[in-house]
Formats: C-alpha cells, structure tokens, sequence
C-alpha cells in the first residue's frame, strides 16, 4: 500500500510549482513597494525612529519569506513523505524540531529589524525580544502544524484515489479533480496564513475552493444527472443549483463570522464566494458532466461494438472448425454405409442448411426467431443422427413453433445446446438431453437439461473448458443488458441452464 507513495509526481509538481509562484510573487512585492505606502514607515515615524527602506523592510522580510519557503519545501518534500512511508521516523521527529527552532529563530530576528519601531514603543529590550520571538516561533509552529495537516489530507487522498478497485472510475477522476483543487488551497492559505496577508483575502480565497468543491460535488452527483431526464436540462439543473447556492450564503456567512469576528467583512466575502460559484462552478460542473457522459457513451459504443465482432468472431471460429466439420462428415458417411440413402440425404441437407446459416445470417444483428430455432432444430437432427442408435442415449426437445414476429440476435441459443451434446452424451453410458422453448408476450423461456460425463484421460479436450458458455455470457450482456437473466447449475451428474430473455 506505501508503494503508492513514494512517487505521487504529479502533485509533487503542482505543489513545487505553486510555491515557488507565490514566493516569487512575495518577493516582486516587496522589490516593488511605495516606501510611502506598504512599508511601515509610519510606524517609525509614530515611535520617533528612523527608517530604512532595505534594513527595516526589503531584507529582513526577503529573509523571512525566504526562510518559510523552504522551511516548506524540507517539510512538504522530504519529512513527510518519510514519516508516512515509516522510513527513520524518530530522525525525521528530530528533524521536525529542527526546523521549527531554526525558522523560528530566524523569523524573530528579522523581525528585530522588520519591526524596530518597537523598541520605541516599550520600556525594555526584553519586551521586544519576547514579543518578536513568541511570533516568530508562533508563526513556525502554526507552518509545522498546516503542513502536517494538509500532508495528512493529502497521502490519504493518493491512497483513495490508488484504490482503484474498490472507486469506480468516475468517482476517481472526480477524486483527483478535488485533489489537486485542494492542493491548491491549501498551500496558497498556508503562505497567506504565514506572511500575514489581508484578512478580506485569506476569508475570500480559504472559502473559496471548499465552497467550490462542494458546489461541484452536488452538481455532478446530484443536480446534472436528475436534470438530465428533463425537456430543458440546463434550466431545470439551475433552478436545482440556485437554492442550493441561496442556502449556501448563510451558512458561509456564520462560518466567516466565527473565524473572523467581523459581520460586515463575512457578509460580503460570503456574496462574493456565492456569485463565484455561480458564473464559474455551476457551468464548469455542467461542461465536465457532460464531457464525462459524451466520453462513456462513446467508450460504450467502442466497447459493444468490439465486443460483439470479438463475440461473433470467437463463436464463428468455434463453430466452423476442422473437428466439427470432420465428426459431421464421419457421421454422415458411417450412415450412408449403413443405409445408403434416407438417413443420409437427411444429414447433408440439415448440414448445408447449418453451414448456409452461419455464413449468411449469422453475420447480421438481428434475425428472425424462427430462423434461430430452425438452426437449432437442424443442429439437434445431425447430432442424433449419431446417437438414436444408442439405447442409452434420449434427447427430448419442447420447442414451440415460432409465429410471432419478433427478432433475437444469432447464435445466442445454440452454444448451450451444443455445451449439453458436447459433455452430456457418452457411447458408453446412459445419457439424456432435455431442450425446452417458448415465448410469451414477447419474452423467451429456454432451458437444458443434460447429464454429466467426466472426460477420459486421453480426450485432447479434457482440460478445455471451451469459449461456448463464457462467449454468450458476454453478448448477452452487451445486447441485452437487464433483459435477461441467466441461470445455470450444476451437480456432479447434471447440468441445468434456464434463461429468460425480453425481445422487445
């Protein structure tokens, strides 16, 4: 299971990426700044101290961001991931604490310059000390904290999103879409959490994707699919999505006002996030539902179309073979010695009617029912041919004559009554064969009921199970998917097979 997480690339790129953007993007501001607006230079000035544009802002602060980032990038990037995969984790605790002491070492003497104003403010320097130091290792301790956080969210998202057998494929592509949106988040909320960014931006952008995600969720699960049966589907989702979005706002807006004890600033992030969802999210979970469906419909076709040709190819191959052909012949010349010549006209013509079918009808997606059952009648005539001289060998069949109408896809009858020939008849042991047909209100009942032999030691085929069964199992399945349903059982001397199947 941690196999799967050692290489998680892809997210590791996406994080490095991110990071490295926001740190960058810091650092341009901080190049870029109006001395006269976004340094602290009134801060100064209200303590009667001078200021410094590069010792009091631009370096103390590039050393601080610069400390965070890769204080992150040794967190992210090599501790965790050894931590999760159990690799020396005592050393890696060690090397949590390390980087704790360090960063918070460091951020508290940048800030000694950073924030020089306060040694004007306060009566001793030992004020200054522990008020800089405490944040500094408070804002270290607040970075170790979200990244074991986000790290823990984030290796139990990759274990889910590889269990692949136990997650249908929908659910892991919407899985790793919300992965990577959380990635996302959570690194850009932990750089504004730790370079103390407006709080109107952090409220904004750390509701955001949640929110978004949320949205997204119950338009793809929920809204889009219940939506889709509708005259008008698009409308139909939005006024299912617009009262969802209503009760939305509320609940935002509490949640806003708890984390940040200011109404008026909760209530308008919580309208903006609102209106975002709905000109962004609302029609992206649209677009990607109905990309996702247009994508399955046309694997599906893909899927039953080859499978089918596969079907037919395999069963076509099975039928007309050099062991068939070969045992139809001997049987029909061992007749035409014994009798000369009913029996054995009886035989060519069933079997000219067989091979007509399979290479003509049997190419075609639908044939009439009749024609399926004459096959059938045909294939059941040839083989007693060779065992009505037998005493100990019945073969019984009920099969309704075919006047309705209606049509079935070719060769799905045949491969059980050919399974009952092949392993329920022996020359030297008493042996039955049951075939039952009929059809009522457009609905087929077909059963067979045959004995059981074991297969000799020198029979070429007995360790063969053969493509029969397992061939119409899948054609049934691709043409009539929930409009049949197959029963076979079996005991040590028989074997029963019952199918129901709706042709229309």
């Amino acid at each position: 299971m941690l196999a799967t997480l050692k290489k998680p690339e892809t997210i590791s790129r996406v994080e490095l990426w991110l990071a490295t953007f926001i740190y960058i993007s810091i650092l341009a501001t901080l190049f870029s700044a109006d001395k006269l607006q976004d340094t602290p230079q009134h801060l100064f000035k209200k303590a009667g101290l001078p200021f410094d544009f590069y010792e009091n802002y631009l370096i103390p602060n590039s050393i601080r961001y610069t400390a965070l980032y890769l204080a992150f990038l040794l967190l992210n990037f090599r501790i965790a991931p050894r931590l999760f995969q159990r690799e020396e984790v005592q050393n890696q605790l060690y090397l949590v604490f390390l980087v704790f002491l360090i960063t918070g070492f460091t951020l508290g003497v940048t800030e000694t310059y950073s924030r020089y104003y306060l040694y004007g403010t306060y009566a001793s320097n030992e004020e200054v000390y522990s008020i800089v130091f405490r944040n500094g290792y408070g804002v270290a301790l607040l970075l170790v904290f979200l990244v074991s956080i986000y790290s823990l969210i984030k290796y139990l998202g990759l274990l889910l999103i590889n269990d692949s057998d136990a997650i249908p494929h929908k659910y892991r592509t919407v899985t790793k879409d919300s992965l990577g949106a959380m990635v996302v988040w959570f690194i850009s909320i932990i750089l504004l959490l730790v370079v103390e960014a407006d709080s109107f931006l952090i409220l904004s952008w750390g509701s955001m994707i949640p929110a978004g995600i949320l949205v997204y969720c119950l338009g793809f699960f929920w809204f889009i699919p219940a939506a889709s049966a509708k005259r008008k589907p698009f409308r139909s989702y939005l006024l299912r999505m617009v009262p969802a979005l209503i009760l939305l706002l509320p609940a935002l807006f509490l949640i806003l006002t708890i984390l940040s004890d200011d109404p008026e600033t909760s209530m308008g992030t919580a309208f903006f996030n609102v209106v975002c969802q709905l000109l962004i999210t609302v029609p992206l979970a649209w677009v990607l539902f109905k990309r996702y469906t247009k994508g399955n419909e046309a694997l599906y076709v893909l899927q039953k179309e080859l499978g089918q040709t596969h079907a037919n190819f395999d069963f076509l191959r099975s039928q007309i073979n050099p062991h068939f052909l070969f045992n139809a012949l001997n049987t029909i010349y061992g007749t035409a010695i014994q009798e000369k010549a009913e029996r054995t006209s009886e035989g060519i013509e069933r079997l000219g009617d067989m091979m007509r079918f399979m290479l003509q009808e049997n190419m075609q997606d639908k044939i009439p029912l009749a024609r399926e059952v004459e096959y059938m009648n045909n294939y059941i005539s040839l083989q007693k041919l060779r065992t009505d001289p037998n005493p100990q060998i019945t073969v019984q069949t009920e099969i309704e004559e075919q006047v309705q109408p209606v049509q079935i896809a070719p060769m799905l009858l045949i491969p059980f009554v050919e399974n009952a020939f092949k392993h329920g008849i022996s020359l030297r042991e008493p042996s039955h064969i049951v075939v039952t047909l009929e059809v009522k209100d457009k609905v087929l009942y077909f059963d067979v009921h045959n004995s059981k032999h074991p297969k000799l030691a020198n029979d070429p085929e007995k360790d063969k199970s053969g493509i029969g069964l397992t061939n119409v199992k899948q054609r049934l399945q691709l043409l009539y998917p929930g409009r049949h349903e197959l029963m076979i059982r079996e005991t040590r001397k028989e074997f029963f097979v019952h199918l129901t199947l709706r042709l229309a």
